[in-house]
């Protein structure tokens, strides 16, 4: 896994997904993961029962990355109350099983770049809405992690980038 900025290739020479990745914090500096619905693609390969992440999503066209947080967290936990408190130094990557290589994201990326924000959380738990707020749901429960916990939980294939934005964002947990 290597961190830089800029663009580049990977697997069969596709380009990475300009993503961006939210630490959501609680006001006890416990993580926000979310449980993702098993998804037709998945295997043992690919780490079963693993499938806890932080908020993250693509970057959409005319987006800063501060808006494309925003709008992801929201769409994918129902939360509106936060705010932005950092931002990585670096983008992120990591590589897609080869099995999911030209199959994921309709076989237009290898992978993702991610660039990583840490917010607070400034609501109430009542918030979180993991329905889909305005497209498909990608989670089916949550929880309050700390950040000990977050590289255990995640899929093999991103627990570098996990390792990394828990050393970036350490200093903000409880």
């Amino acid at each position: 896994m290597t961190v830089g900025a800029g663009e580049r290739t990977g697997a069969r020479g596709l380009p990475y997904r300009p993503c961006v990745g939210v630490m959501l914090l609680n006001g006890q500096g416990r993580v926000w993961i979310g449980h993702r619905i098993v998804q037709r693609n998945d295997s043992e390969a690919t780490g079963i029962g693993m499938w806890w992440q932080m908020p993250q999503g693509g970057i959409d066209k005319g987006e800063n990355l501060h808006q494309a947080a925003l709008r992801e967290l929201t769409e994918e936990t129902g939360v509106r109350s936060a705010e932005i408190v950092a931002e990585a130094p670096d983008w992120l990557y990591y590589d897609l099983p080869p099995h999911l290589v030209g199959v994921a994201w309709k076989g237009r990326y290898c992978g993702q770049r991610q660039k990583w924000l840490a917010l607070r959380f400034t609501g109430d738990e009542s918030e979180v809405d993991i329905s889909g707020v305005g497209h498909k749901p990608e989670f089916d429960d949550w929880r309050w992690a700390t950040m000990d916990e977050l590289v255990d939980l995640i899929v093999p294939f991103k627990r570098e980038v996990y390792r990394q934005v828990v050393e970036t964002f350490r200093h903000l947990g409880g």
